[in-house]
């Protein structure tokens, strides 16, 4: 089992990865969505949020808020398969996976 502080680090760094590669990408956004479409209760907002959307005004936060608590990290994570399948024609979409793999393979080995 690895150090709990040396796997929230990397959690951390992975996740600045994710809204690094997200404004890099020009899908990062300045202003939020409206509040209605932030309270679905579909997995990843389907109804909702586009998938990009979902990474970054729930994934994001909600990630950060664990982090900053102390919280138990959640250990049996599967999102990459979803922005995968969400979105199959995106060009650069290995900027969006490569860190949502690292963050999988982290949590997934507590």
């Amino acid at each position: 089992m690895q150090d709990q502080d040396l796997l929230r680090q990397n959690v951390q760094q992975q996740l600045q990865q994710l809204r690094t590669n997200l404004e890099r990408l020009a899908l990062w956004q300045s202003v939020a969505p409206e509040q209605v479409r932030l309270t679905s209760e579909q997995p990843f907002h389907l109804d909702t949020l586009a998938p990009y959307e979902w990474l970054q005004w729930i994934f994001l936060p909600r990630m950060a808020a664990l982090l900053d608590s102390g919280a138990v990290l959640p250990n049996k994570i599967a999102i990459s398969p979803y922005v995968e399948e969400a979105m199959p024609d995106f060009v650069q979409i290995e900027l969006l996976l490569q860190p949502l793999i690292e963050i999988e393979e982290l949590l997934n080995e507590v």
